[in-house]
């Protein structure tokens, strides 16, 4: 058998097998291909969970011979009441917490008449039940996310809590049957038998629900029987997808226990498991290790080892379960985890890849929950920041080395030498972490200085937006009503009179651009976006007419039966001088499937695109990002772009446009996460300056969507162009954002001397059109 120095060396092979090639191994070479597979996957992230720790009851039925948390109703109260639950979930909330981890002893009425008493008291049969309305009231009452660990479940357990609950767990700790015989330290714990404990693990994948297990070693089992229990999980896993970490937890003695003597596993030997973890489960697997267990100079070697999550952390409760043992303060756990070469990131209870498939693995109740509070990776924004917010966007790119610093390093030297990156690239920088993110903006700054020098330009334009009835129900649109009977506010559709008169007013205020778009009105076809050019020209014959997305150009083309090039050749021959970028939201199907269906598809996009470069107008590129869509999508979409370019020359421009989520129907229904966070706002910028040189120069920060606060920093990231005065913004602002109408040339000089640029006026096309000074 191959030493297991990939994934694939490990799949099939049997716990011999397996046990073999570990051990053949050097442990430095097997700690090697552990953390290469680790890095392959989670980069430099290192994630933990910010919880309190609700210990609902402290019997159980079982006897675990090293376990301190069990104990009798003679030292203590059977249940925390459900406003003691509630206390200790409200200080979690208050100190920056999600998750509300409720820990308990296995069905304690089943040996206690204490316990059933007190179940009865309060109107429940059983713990679980009792359970349920704890958690119930916690999601309730506060923000938390409950996890569950209520020991042995069947399935109509597992239904009953799943409403109520982000994800569950069960430690398996052992498959070894030897350990439950006499002497062994699970002997008199019923629920510890190892054929019942992967029967429940089952049973949670039967219910989809997201999963925490793992192994507790070093109390007597034997290194094959660590690898059998692994296989089994492995097996478990292979079968529903539904373990969302495995815990490798190294055994404590504890005073008062019958193995207070019993002697601790070496560090070396928790390496060696984690490593055999890593290399047996996979390259995805979160594999975790409390942090709380060992002395804090071994941290490093933990990571390197396979580790990629530090479990909960609390800065309220203890470790109810190992009180002897403190969690370490965040600000030394951040700190040791860069140590690594890592970056430490909060999660929520339920684990990042499953929080991206909320429909899969979770319960309707919660999908919503969690789809609110994450970015595109699945873990929660912690900033408080959205786009379209009165709210200053926040920036904090700290300096520093990674793990994947010297591959984030190639990846930039290829892009700024104008090659195409291949998608994993791509999405390897949307991942970055830490120091490498200030590291991808300074190199799109400096390609941005070499390539467009150090002014910021900006258009005096208008929007005119003839109408907001539209035929389809794109999920993201918060300005397009159904009719004009329409519950979401007034529908119109301008005479093209006025369409004509607000060009002549923009003339008048400066404008040397309108840009022209609207909803798909029933009544319109192709005639009619020929009288709109039409109209403007006639009224301002020297105004660029920026107009008609490609869904609009499609519309019109097939109701007079026309090819595209010849459409698009007689709106240029009308005055139409170039097209916005609008309707590509993300190119990729997949997303477009669920956001605007009934839109045009990728090609579809790309066609008019193509036809309309061929027939000598120009247009923009857009990407509308931070809803349904991940890095991978984001990735294709800039290709798509580039690729595009690299046959046409025909974009002036790219323009990522951020998703403002709060008058939108899909996120107004919780269909959707509520827009990207601010470090993905950053990299998207930064990252298509890289990814499209050098065939597209001009990067465009939307004030419309980020502020002015938002465009000055990303002056600085590799955007060279702030957009349009506007004057009459209503797309976004039908959206919810708040960020107004208009941005004067004072405004736009303002933003750019605040990045320590000068604004520069252009034209559509960007043509120089004057350097701007404050008045």
């Amino acid at each position: 058998m191959q030493r297991p120095g990939t994934i694939a060396a490990m799949t099939g092979a049997t716990a011999t097998e397996l046990l073999a090639a570990l051990e053949a191994m050097p442990l430095t070479e097997m700690l090697a291909a552990s953390e290469a597979l680790t890095l392959s996957e989670f980069g430099a992230l290192v994630t933990y969970s910010r919880k309190v720790f609700i210990p609902l009851t402290q019997l159980c039925r079982d006897v675990c011979h090293y376990c301190t948390f069990a104990t009798t109703p003679r030292h203590i109260k059977p249940y925390l009441t459900r406003d003691e639950v509630l206390a200790i979930a409200r200080a979690g909330e208050a100190m920056g917490c999600r998750e509300a981890l409720f820990t308990l002893g296995d069905h304690p009425e089943a040996r206690y008449n204490a316990a059933r008493d007190a179940l009865s008291d309060m109107g429940f049969a059983s713990t679980l039940g009792y359970l349920r309305q704890c958690a119930a009231d916690v999601l309730a009452e506060t923000s938390l996310l409950p996890h569950l660990n209520p020991g042995l479940m069947d399935a109509q357990d597992y239904a009953a809590l799943r409403p109520v609950s982000a994800s569950m767990g069960l430690m398996l700790e052992s498959t070894s049957v030897r350990l439950t015989e006499p002497g062994g330290p699970h002997h008199g714990s019923p629920d510890k038998a190892p054929a019942l404990r992967l029967a429940a693990i089952e049973e949670a994948g039967r219910a989809a629900v997201p999963f925490t297990t793992g192994l507790l070693i070093g109390i007597g089992e034997t290194r094959m029987e660590r690898i059998e229990a692994l296989v089994a999980i492995r097996d478990l896993h292979a079968r529903y997808g539904h373990i969302q970490e495995v815990i490798i937890q190294n055994f404590r003695a504890k005073p008062d226990t019958r193995m207070a003597h019993h002697s601790e596993p070496s560090l070396e030997e928790h390496l060696w498991t984690i490593a055999a973890a890593r290399l047996i489960l996979g390259a995805r697997m979160t594999i975790q290790a409390p942090p709380n267990l060992h002395e804090p100079e071994s941290f490093v070697q933990l990571l390197r080892a396979g580790v990629n999550d530090w479990g909960g952390v609390s800065p309220v409760t203890p470790d109810h379960v190992n009180p002897e043992a403190p969690w370490p303060q965040l600000e030394l756990l951040e700190t040791l985890t860069a140590r690594a070469g890592r970056v430490l990131q909060q999660r929520l209870a339920i684990g990042p890849h499953f929080a991206q498939q909320p429909d899969t693995w979770l319960d309707p109740t919660l999908r919503r929950r969690v789809r609110e509070v994450v970015d595109a990776r699945g873990l929660p924004v912690v900033d408080g920041w959205r786009p379209g917010i009165a709210q200053t966007m926040p920036f904090d790119l700290p300096i520093g080395d990674t793990a994947l610093s010297a591959q984030i390093e190639t990846i930039i030297a290829r892009a700024a030498k104008g090659e195409r990156l291949p998608e994993a690239d791509i999405v390897t920088l949307f991942s970055a972490e830490g120091g490498d993110i200030a590291r991808i903006a300074k190199a799109a700054d400096l390609l941005r200085h070499e390539t467009r020098g150090n002014v910021a330009t900006y258009v005096i334009n208008r929007n005119i937006n003839y109408t907001n009835i539209c035929l389809y129900k794109c999920g993201f649109c918060g300005f397009s009503k159904g009719s004009t009977r329409s519950e979401r506010g007034p529908a119109y559709r301008l005479p093209l009179a006025e369409v004509a008169e607000r060009a002549v007013d923009a003339v008048q205020r400066g404008a040397t651009e309108v840009c022209l778009q609207g909803g798909i009105h029933p009544e319109f076809d192709g005639d009619y976006y020929l009288s709109v050019v039409r109209a403007v020209k006639d009224a301002a014959p020297d105004l660029h007419v920026h107009a008609f997305s490609p869904l609009e150009v499609t519309h019109g083309a097939q109701t007079l039966g026309l090819s595209l090039p010849d459409y698009l050749t007689r709106l240029r021959d009308a005055g139409l001088a170039s097209l916005p970028g609008t309707a590509a939201e993300i190119l990729d199907d997949e997303v477009r499937a669920v956001i605007c269906p009934d839109k045009l598809m990728t090609a579809q996009w790309l066609e008019v695109m193509r036809a309309a470069h061929g027939v000598g107008l120009r247009s923009t590129a857009t990407i509308m990002f931070g809803h349904v869509d991940r890095y991978d999508h984001w990735a294709r979409h800039l290709l798509a772009i580039r690729d595009l370019q690299a046959e046409t020359g025909g974009f002036t421009e790219f323009v990522p446009l951020p998703f403002v989520h709060m008058g939108a129907p899909i996120a107004r229904k919780g269909l959707s996460r509520s827009g990207p966070s601010a470090r993905e706002v950053l990299l998207m910028h930064a990252i298509a300056r890289l990814v499209l040189h050098p065939l597209i120069t001009n990067i465009q920060a939307s004030w419309v969507k980020l502020g002015p606060d938002g465009v000055t920093r990303l002056l600085g990231a590799g955007v060279n162009d702030m957009g349009g005065t506007l004057m009459d913004e209503s797309i976004t602002r039908s959206a919810g954002g708040q960020h107004g109408q208009i941005c004067d040339p004072n405004a736009m000089a303002a933003m750019a001397r605040a990045a320590n640029r000068t604004a520069q006026r252009r034209s559509t096309l960007y043509v120089n059109q004057g350097l701007v000074e404050l008045a």
